[in-house]
């Protein structure tokens, strides 16, 4: 997911994706132990989306206490 498309996502659907993709990201930590994934990649994009989203959460907390 792209930070352009995170950006128009509201607090509670950003809240709902991190969530997902960390569920994801533990099924994925749990098949690559079994030897069960094709792509490796993906671990990696999966996290960069997830500190990607929190980033987010993240300035927009900082700009609503100015």
């Amino acid at each position: 997911m792209k930070a352009k498309e995170v950006r128009n996502l509201s607090e509670q659907e950003i809240e709902k994706e991190l969530r997902d993709a960390s569920n994801e990201l533990l099924q994925l930590r749990l098949r690559k132990q079994s030897g069960q994934v094709e792509t490796p990649s993906e671990l990696r994009a999966l996290r960069r989306d997830i500190a990607r989203m929190e980033t987010i959460l993240k300035e927009r907390a900082v700009a609503a206490a100015k």
